[in-house]
């Protein structure tokens, strides 16, 4: 079987460069590689269970796009913006076996992967990428790709903190990451808001921690309506695969602590492309967020 991770980007390239593709067209070319479009999708077209990982749901217009392909290892310890704001990755199963000793001799400093999705998914190389960079130093932490679709935020929220999402004061672990992307699954803003507060609260009550919010403006501001109840509780993970100093945030959220700038990231120990992420502080933020410090 081909790679997934490698269909999906070349697909986007694709359905950017077109951008004329009629609208059965370019759904047909997301289902196939498993991409959904930004703008948010009938529920019939969601990701299949277990299909999903950050960055699924989003397709970058081709005029911000940016193919970053800097191999972190070669210009890490000499450029004082990654001193500045820490860079980061997110992982899944397509990503394949990682070495995490090498990641973390590229710079990289923390990462965030795939545990779950809805309550009945597990990643299966969750446990290897876990325990492997946490030995190799690397701030880690675990996030559940959302299936509003299939059960309430609580029952998610719940799946999670049971298989990967829990929180411990050590120093290498982050706080849990709720991905909701890709369709509004046929609900409304408010019923939207509702599952998204559900998943919250259970999973604060678990584990002692806000969880983070992954998502890009468009889903956002189509599906919650621009909410501004969670800004005061979750930390912001935005995607925005720009090549602007900063990304477009969501309404609703005054700022940004984690931005997802590029998919096509290049870094050692791991094959083909990877997520890039860049924490909006410096390290002694970074883990303040991990250990749950002012």
């Amino acid at each position: 079987m081909f790679s997934h991770r490698l269909s999906r980007r070349s697909t986007q390239r694709r359905l950017t460069a077109a951008g004329v593709l009629g609208t059965s067209a370019a759904l047909l070319l997301s289902l196939m590689s498993g991409t959904a479009s930004s703008t948010p999708l009938p529920s019939s077209s969601v990701v299949p269970l277990g299909q999903g990982y950050m960055g699924v749901g989003y397709v970058q217009d081709s005029k911000d796009f940016k193919a970053d392909t800097r191999r972190l290892d070669l210009d890490a310890k000499t450029d004082a913006n990654l001193l500045a704001n820490p860079v980061g990755i997110d992982v899944s199963k397509w990503q394949g076996g990682i070495n995490w000793s090498a990641v973390r001799g590229a710079g990289i400093e923390f990462a965030w992967m795939k545990a779950t999705e809805g309550t009945t998914y597990r990643d299966p190389n969750f446990s290897a990428n876990y325990l492997g960079a946490y030995n190799a130093g690397v701030i880690r932490g675990a996030y559940h790709f959302a299936r509003p679709d299939l059960s309430g935020g609580a029952a998610q929220a719940n799946y999670f903190a049971d298989h990967g999402g829990a929180w411990s004061r050590d120093n290498l672990t982050l706080p849990g990451v709720l991905d909701i992307e890709g369709s509004c699954y046929s609900k409304t803003a408010a019923a939207m808001q509702s599952w998204i507060l559900d998943f919250y609260t259970t999973y604060k009550a678990r584990t002692g921690r806000d969880v983070v919010i992954y998502t890009s403006a468009s889903w956002w501001n189509s599906c919650t309506g621009g909410w501004s109840g969670m800004s005061a509780r979750s930390p912001l993970w935005v995607a925005h695969w720009t090549s602007a100093a900063a990304p477009t945030i969501p309404r609703g959220f005054p700022f940004w602590t984690v931005w997802q700038y590029t998919s096509t990231g290049s870094v050692s120990g791991i094959s083909g492309n990877v997520d890039r992420d860049r924490f909006s502080g410096d390290r002694s933020r970074l883990l303040a967020l991990a250990n749950n410090t002012p």
